[in-house]
């Protein structure tokens, strides 16, 4: 009996086996943080591209916030025909429900919103990243130093600063089996409106 137990502690015919299976774990665990990291990285650039993307989109299309194609930039020292400081207009952000304006508001400015040009801008960057939603995008307005101060008709005066800013998109590690997740940093991308006027962009 004690020959056997002897012989059966010195026997290591599957003693690779069992170390590859303690082993095995931590090389799949390693195997999964290695893509995972990939697909951390490529997601970053997937929406950096979006917004770069969807900001191209805005500055060439119908301006999300109305209330900047009725507001006036004629007050106080600025004249009809003057050039629109960058101070006169603060910052516009307009969600998928609607616009507000902190900071220097112009005069006729309203929170209104043309929700079919901020689908258009969410539908150009969803080819990008279908997971973007229309909750995870935010426009921007702000000063910009360009544009001419006239009447308040069918086009804006001012020719803002344009930032699309996408936030909120969550990313899952295979590795954690989506049990958990994190949200990714804020992409956004910055332009100079251009004509602000219709709906395509080539």
């Amino acid at each position: 009996m004690r020959q056997h137990f002897r012989h059966l502690l010195g026997d290591r015919r599957a003693a690779s086996a069992a170390e590859f299976a303690l082993v095995l774990p931590l090389l799949i665990l390693l195997l999964f943080g290695i893509i995972d990291a990939g697909r951390f990285f490529y997601e970053l650039n997937e929406n950096e591209k979006a917004t770069q993307m969807g900001a191209r989109m805005a500055i060439v299309t119908d301006p999300v916030s109305t209330g900047l194609v009725q507001a006036s930039f004629v007050a106080g020292t600025v004249k009809s025909g003057d050039l629109i400081p960058a101070t006169a207009l603060g910052t516009v952000t307009c969600s998928s429900a609607t616009c507000t304006c902190a900071g220097t508001c112009p005069a006729g400015f309203t929170n209104s919103l043309d929700a079919a040009a901020f689908t258009t801008i969410v539908t150009r960057m969803q080819r990008m990243n279908p997971l973007i939603q229309p909750a995870n995008v935010q426009i921007l307005y702000s000063g910009s130093g360009f544009g001419y101060a006239g009447a308040a008709d069918t086009e804006m005066d001012i020719q803002p600063l344009v930032t699309v800013r996408l936030q909120n998109m969550q990313f899952s590690p295979i590795a954690l089996l989506g049990f958990a997740g994190w949200n990714l940093p804020a992409a956004s991308a910055t332009l100079t409106a251009e004509d602000s006027s219709g709906t395509f962009s080539n």
